[in-house]
Parts: C-alpha cells; sequence; structure tokens
C-alpha cells in the first residue's frame, strides 16, 4: 500500500512503500551554500522521522547545486551530517532551482520499520 503524507495538489512531502520513503526535494534559506545546506538538512531530519527513518537508513540522495563552485561548501556540511559508516548512494549536479537565491536542493531515499 502506499501512504502519502502532507499531500497537495502538487505533491506529498514523503511517499512510504514497500519499505523506502521518497522524500519531497528540499531547500534551505540563509546567504551561504553552508547556512543553506544546514537548514536543509534541519529539514531533511525532520521528514525522516515524520516517516520513521533516520540518518541511518537513507539509501540515496539527489542534490543539486545552482552552482557546482559551491561543491566543498556543501559538502563541509553534508560530511560532519552523515554518520560515519551510513554514506548513501549520492548524486550531486548542478541545475536552475525554483528561485534564484537558492544555492541547494537535496532529495532523500530512506528505508523505515
Amino acid at each position: 500500500m502506499i501512504e502519502r503524507i502532507e499531500t497537495n495538489a502538487r505533491a506529498s512531502k514523503i511517499v512510504k512503500y514497500n519499505g523506502v520513503a521518497y522524500l519531497t526535494g528540499q531547500v534551505g534559506e540563509g546567504a551561504t551554500i553552508q547556512d543553506q545546506t544546514k537548514e536543509c538538512l534541519s529539514r531533511v531530519d525532520a521528514l525522516l522521522s515524520q516517516a520513521g527513518s533516520s540518518r541511518e537508513k537513507i539509501l540515496r540522495a539527489t542534490i543539486w547545486l545552482a552552482d557546482m563552485s559551491d561543491f566543498n561548501g556543501l559538502n563541509e556540511v553534508w560530511n560532519a551530517w552523515v554518520p560515519e559508516g551510513f554514506a548513501p548512494a549520492r548524486a550531486c549536479g548542478e541545475a536552475k532551482l525554483a528561485r534564484p537565491e537558492l544555492k541547494v536542493e537535496i532529495i532523500i531515499d530512506a528505508a523505515y520499520d
């Protein structure tokens, strides 16, 4: 059975199916890539908890940067956030994001109990 959480006409914040929670893309506010990444990952933490999951159960992360020159700044925050020994499969690319002030968007798929 598919479970959709916090659904509106456009999207669900979480879709759960067959042991996997698919989180909608998260962004953050702030002037720097580090600030935006920290807030974005804080939002991911909240959704993981709501889905009955955690950082240790992340299967895959897809990361979009507005500018690949922010890659190192993103990784400073990401590397501190991911628990040692639990790094997910990850892809990171450059994309035009929904608003010009956004620097990063992170999409997570995670297992849940």
